[in-house]
């Protein structure tokens, strides 16, 4: 696999944590207020989206485009909303971490099934044995970061 691809996913990791912690620091300089909070996030990324398209060119061709897609190809702007709203007001309630580690979980698990089965018409990459056991290292990780303090009080007492 392409190293720099790999590092760009991994960049992109560290952007979501960041992006979560910031959108709770603006949520709270806004009254509290979660859905303003993601909407300040939204408008911000849109207003980037649009100058990257403008310079790219080929915008109007792609606006065309649009009467003719299904209805479910546009639910992924409701998902990415969804998605900055519930860090938005989780980060301050269950803390950074523990968000992170829960989002990972539920990545892991969900990708290994759109890859598997090749849902919403991505390429059908078979999940081995070994990649599942990597998952389950992984959640047992997860399961760890959430609760490592508590069942190291367990085994102490």
């Amino acid at each position: 696999m392409n190293l720099l691809l790999f590092l760009v996913a991994f960049g992109a990791g560290i952007a979501v944590s960041f992006q979560a912690a910031i959108n709770s620091q603006m949520a709270a300089a806004v009254g509290a207020n979660s859905v303003v909070a993601a909407l300040i996030s939204f408008l911000c990324g849109t207003a980037a989206l649009a100058v990257v398209a403008f310079a790219r060119g080929g915008l109007p061709d792609a606006l065309a485009a649009l009467p003719q897609q299904p209805l479910w190809k546009f639910s992924g702007g409701f998902l990415g909303a969804a998605f900055i709203f519930c860090t938005v007001m989780l980060v301050p309630r269950i803390g950074l971490l523990n968000l992170v580690v829960l989002v990972i979980a539920g990545q892991l698990i969900t990708s290994m099934a759109i890859d598997h089965f090749g849902l919403v018409n991505v390429a059908m990459r078979k999940v081995s044995t070994l990649r599942l056991l990597g998952a389950a290292v992984m959640i047992v990780g997860v399961a760890l970061a959430l609760f490592g303090d508590r069942i190291a009080a367990w085994l102490e007492s």
